[in-house]
């Protein structure tokens, strides 16, 4: 049986500023399986940010209910929704969220470090996740010293060493060149296929076509959700 590891009922986001009322998502409900590769498409304004913040419990909905691998985040308390983001949650951003200045294999155990693992089991967790996006060779050098796509790597890489129950990508691809937005495709496409779970925001319908499931948001509302039957497949050594 398929666990669902997402479970998002009639949630709506509405933002009140100087009294004037934004609903930025209206009814949405949704699942996700384990072991799903979903791509969530929209222009901006269409409300897949602010779907992507309740996902990745940064924010509450107004209204509505979100269960995280079978647990309700509405009912978590601050400490429960920061352990939460750091346990189960492995975020992926556009302008990748590393230290500058701090090498590649420090950045990536940060997430353990705070989680109080122990720096030896860090240090193998950080070079093994290091080598399996490619940087093998690239552990002690800066963030400055990488180029836009392997510092992206870097952050897959960070995302990874907990072993979340899903990878949220915030569109991965939106400061890479293309070429380089094709290996870090390749690179969720692999990891997909060893089971992780990845949600990935995106406006560019070439990178969400790497993805086996396309959700299309507008205007607050999902108005299409449908397996993808061009799915684009690339290998990148």
């Amino acid at each position: 049986m398929d666990t669902i590891i997402i479970k998002a009922s009639r949630l709506t986001k509405v933002y009140n500023m100087e009294g004037v009322e934004t609903i930025a998502l209206s009814d949405i409900s949704l699942q996700i399986k384990k072991g799903e590769f979903v791509a969530i498409m929209g222009p901006s304004g269409s409300g897949k940010s602010t779907l992507m913040h309740i996902l990745g419990a940064l924010d509450l909905p107004t209204s509505g209910e979100y269960f995280l691998d079978g647990q309700n985040v509405e009912k978590m308390t601050e400490d429960e929704l920061a352990d939460i983001r750091n346990r189960k949650i492995g975020f992926i951003f556009q302008a990748y969220n590393l230290l500058p200045r701090t090498s590649a294999l420090d950045n990536v155990m940060l997430p353990m470090a705070y989680a109080g693992i122990p720096e030896d089991e860090q240090l193998k967790s950080a070079k093994q996740f290091l080598e399996i996006v490619g940087l093998g060779n690239r552990l002690h050098h800066t963030t400055n010293q990488l180029s836009g796509g392997q510092q992206q790597r870097v952050a897959i890489a960070r995302s990874l060493v907990m072993d979340p129950a899903i990878l949220l990508a915030d569109e991965p691809t939106g400061n890479i060149a293309s070429a380089q937005a094709d290996e870090i495709m390749s690179i969720f496409q692999k990891l997909n296929e060893k089971g992780h779970t990845i949600i990935m925001i995106t406006h560019e319908p070439d990178i969400a076509h790497y993805a086996k499931r396309i959700i299309h948001i507008r205007d607050g509302k999902i108005v299409e959700d449908a397996r993808n039957g061009k799915q684009k497949k690339l290998t990148v050594s």
